[in-house]
């Protein structure tokens, strides 16, 4: 009846996706590294999906009453069943442990404390401190990307930029959903079929140039800021707006 196809999928697509850009920049990708997911949602659940697909070995996922971790990672059969369990039964992620039984329940806490490379914040606003931030740096993370809106409070944001790491906020590392429905009014509006892998390369396309105007901006020295790189890149899109539309 209309829309595009992967828009349920795109907020957490498109972070991975932004992701392995900036993993890009520095000659490296997901293959083989231990990821963080939080939440057990939308985003968390389709990010999860496309960080096995590329290779990354997730180790947890979580709801508002703790925290699982896997270490033999999350794969597709045990992804399919965390969609179930909260797509369709809305049970509690405690359960996964009930039925792998390798895995342990982290009751209360959230994932910043397990040793990883990659940690994707998917969850809610304001879910890693400062404190949280440090001991994710002090365990070897070198990679923070935003699922969820402002997940990252400033304390630990300004532990991002002085540890020098790759930190995608989510203003630049969640847009694909709202991208996706950009692609969705395309579709409608001209009455147009696009298949999923169609939508997808979009997708892709999209968090690629996203990426690259953040590096445009945001670049310091060796350093790509992706805040100023994002910020820079909003204000010059509106103020061009304005100025083409004779508003100043």
């Amino acid at each position: 009846w209309g829309g595009s196809l992967i828009r349920p999928e795109a907020t957490g697509y498109g972070l991975v996706y932004f992701t392995q850009e900036m993993l890009g920049s520095r000659n490296d990708s997901l293959e083989g590294k231990r990821v963080l997911v939080s939440g057990s949602g939308n985003v968390a659940q389709y990010a999860t999906e496309k960080v096995i697909e590329l290779g990354g070995r997730v180790l947890t996922m979580s709801d508002s009453n703790g925290t699982i971790l896997d270490e033999n990672g999350i794969d597709r059969d045990k992804l399919e069943f965390v969609m179930d369990l909260k797509n369709n039964r809305r049970g509690r992620i405690k359960e996964y442990v009930e039925r792998y039984t390798d895995a342990t329940f982290l009751d209360g806490e959230r994932p910043w404390g397990v040793k990883a490379d990659v940690a994707l914040p998917c969850a809610t606003e304001n879910e890693v401190n400062g404190d949280d931030a440090k001991t994710l740096l002090d365990n070897g993370c070198f990679c923070v990307a935003e699922g969820a809106n402002m997940p990252s409070d400033p304390d630990a944001i300004n532990r991002y930029l002085e540890g020098g790491i790759l930190y995608g906020p989510g203003k630049a590392a969640n847009a694909g959903g709202v991208a996706v429905s950009g692609l969705e009014m395309t579709q409608n509006a001209m009455r147009l079929y696009w298949t999923r892998q169609e939508v997808d390369e979009r997708l892709q396309m999209i968090m690629h140039e996203i990426h690259e105007t953040c590096v445009k901006h945001g670049t310091q020295g060796d350093y790509v800021n992706y805040i100023d790189g994002a910020n820079v890149a909003g204000f010059i899109k509106v103020a061009d707006a304005m100025l083409d539309q004779g508003v100043v």
